[in-house]
């Protein structure tokens, strides 16, 4: 079979399309005929050791799956060759096949194709997670999301909807703006690139303030951190939810005080931990998340496909942030 691997610290450009070994079940795990592998934040990190976790070398990127069960290993119930499944993984993804713990997978819904169910469980997993468990989401409050239009922040636009928010969409360019409406988004602010000084960081301040209104936002969804996150914690309300998810723009220094004038909360969202530490809860987060899809409450925008043997230009695009929604890549 083939597989997109990594054997040196580098970029997308350093990985090589390997011809490898089909992978043999062990005892609790099922053989999956990959279909479909979304692209997430992590597998930029992961092949330059910048994530936490560092897979041993050789391996293939890519951490999120769809597929169809193979075959079964040893003292695996609950399960049938043929079976639609989804999984998470960590790595392992970019390649036509891949041995999974049983444990890992769900069933994907009558009805979802291969690329949709590959984009549901980190993105919309992680944003259940943080809106509900980590944020106190309610209906009628404010939400502020930056980078909402990338799959992560979409899936914070359709669920804060979803629970009767209003969603106030933070982005770079007027196409990600129409996009963030498109899914939902009531005022939408588009912020500036590059450096962001003291004065224009009072400049997103106010604009921010301004589009959440005059009670402030309850939550903050922070996809993007570095120059963004301090205008973004000064428009929170009092006692407002400040959930700290990803630092693509660089990690931030924030003062404070700004905790204490506002009586405000930093919160962070690990959804990877909370599913080894939650798996239960975890599992009820997706089931709903299954039922808000079969009612068209969400829909994850799968806005580009990529053949396995270009996985590194998806990879490279979702680095250099240009994606919009979710980039798959497909073993068809």
């Amino acid at each position: 079979m083939k597989a997109l691997r990594t054997h040196e610290v580098g970029g997308p450009d350093t990985l090589t399309l390997d011809e490898v070994e089909t992978p043999t079940p062990g005892k609790g795990q099922v053989l999956v005929d990959v279909k479909a592998c979304a692209i997430n934040y992590p597998d930029t990190l992961m092949i330059r050791d910048l994530y936490q976790f560092k897979p041993e070398r050789p391996y293939a990127p890519g951490g999120e799956i769809s597929g169809v069960i193979a075959e079964l290993g040893e003292g695996v119930c609950g399960w049938k060759v043929g079976d639609r499944v989804i999984a998470m993984l960590g790595n392992g993804g970019l390649a036509e096949q891949v041995a999974v713990e049983a444990a890992r997978l769900f069933a994907i819904p009558d009805g979802v194709d291969f690329p949709t169910a590959a984009s549901i469980l980190m993105t919309y997993g992680t944003t259940i997670h943080g809106l509900k468990d980590r944020g106190d989401i309610a209906e009628g409050q404010t939400v502020l999301v930056l980078g909402a239009a990338g799959g992560v922040g979409l899936s914070a636009v359709e669920l804060a909807k979803a629970y009767g928010a209003r969603v106030v969409a933070a982005v770079s360019s007027e196409e990600k703006a129409e996009v963030a409406r498109k899914a939902g988004a009531d005022e939408v602010v588009i912020y500036p690139t590059g450096d962001i000084d003291k004065d224009a960081s009072k400049e997103l301040a106010g604009q921010f303030k301004v589009a959440v209104g005059p009670q402030g936002a309850d939550i903050v969804y922070d996809i993007v951190g570095g120059a963004y996150s301090e205008p973004a914690l000064r428009s929170l309300a009092w006692e407002g939810r400040h959930l700290v998810i990803g630092f693509p723009a660089g990690i931030p220094k924030i003062p404070l005080n700004l905790t204490l004038l506002k009586s405000c909360d930093i919160r962070g969202v690990f959804w990877g931990a909370f599913t080894a530490r939650e798996p239960e809860k975890n599992r009820q987060n997706i089931a709903e998340l299954f039922d808000l899809l079969a009612a068209g409450k969400i829909n994850p925008l799968v806005s580009e496909t990529f053949p396995l043997e270009k996985g590194g230009e998806a990879i490279a695009k979702l680095e250099n942030r240009q994606a919009i929604g979710k980039l798959v890549v497909t073993m068809d």
